[in-house]
């Protein structure tokens, strides 16, 4: 079905596909492109709660921080963005400080904002109506004080108001490319709006940035201290993002060590 939209968005906008698909793709199909004033991105992807105003969080940040968008088909789910060159993954790179790349583009991504996006305060709502079903379904793979424990945090949290700023969910070294335009650029975001503390959430959770108790320590207290972040209430939102989406993830047991850990 997506190579199908590809083709025909192809033909609609006069691109010609230059290469194979990008490997790596879950939920969506991406292929290079050639348009008439050069290179180009095409992404076809099925629209769901995480990715549905993709779009305009782009067309927000405008190429401050993140990959800049060109052209787009709000109803189909298609979006064309500028290629990346060298294209290169942070989380591959050997040399790069990478926690320093982080607060970098946080400090141009977390700009003010409102609608048309989701709020994390109703995604946070669904996270702690379906913890504990997902849990079960999961078939208890971790101790129900995690499961607790992420549910009393999103709940504590949700229930104080804070500034609204226009967040990246999804934020690891796998959505960050090296460029020519900036050094570094974020992709594939799943915005939501809402408190700036959770913006720590996916990096200190991300475990491609090391895996050990003191490196999830270290990034948490670095990331909230380079970027004036409560560091309280970002602890806080990773215990819950992690929990939320541990139950989908193949490697959830990292996740609940990640909780483990940030519980002390």
């Amino acid at each position: 079905m997506l190579p199908d939209l590809v083709a025909a968005t192809c033909r609609r906008l006069d691109l010609q596909i230059c290469g194979p698909p990008f490997p790596g793709g879950s939920v969506s199909y991406v292929v290079p492109v050639k348009r008439a004033d050069g290179e180009a991105v095409l992404k076809c992807q099925f629209i769901d709660r995480e990715s549905r105003h993709e779009a305009e969080a782009l067309l927000a940040w405008n190429g401050t921080g993140a990959i800049r968008l060109l052209d787009h088909a709000a109803e189909t789910g298609v979006l064309l963005l500028e290629r990346c060159r060298p294209g290169r993954f942070l989380a591959d790179d050997p040399c790069a400080d990478k926690l320093g790349v982080m607060a970098d583009l946080l400090r141009k991504l977390l700009v003010p904002a409102a609608g048309p996006f989701n709020s994390l305060k109703d995604e946070a709502t669904l996270w702690i109506h379906s913890l504990d079903r997902d849990w079960r379904r999961a078939g208890k793979p971790c101790e129900h004080r995690l499961v607790e424990a992420a549910i009393d945090a999103l709940s504590g949290l949700t229930s104080q108001e804070t500034a609204c700023v226009l967040l990246h969910q999804d934020l690891h070294g796998h959505n960050v490319l090296a460029a020519e335009r900036a050094p570094w650029l974020a992709i594939d975001p799943k915005p939501l709006v809402g408190d700036p503390a959770f913006c720590l959430s996916p990096i200190v959770r991300s475990f491609e940035f090391g895996h050990s108790e003191a490196e999830v320590l270290y990034r948490l207290d670095r990331l909230s201290g380079e970027l004036d972040i409560d560091r309280e209430r970002a602890r806080l939102w990773t215990i819950g993002q992690t929990m939320a989406w541990a139950f989908s993830s193949s490697w959830s047991w990292r996740h609940f060590d990640t909780s483990r850990w940030l519980l002390g």
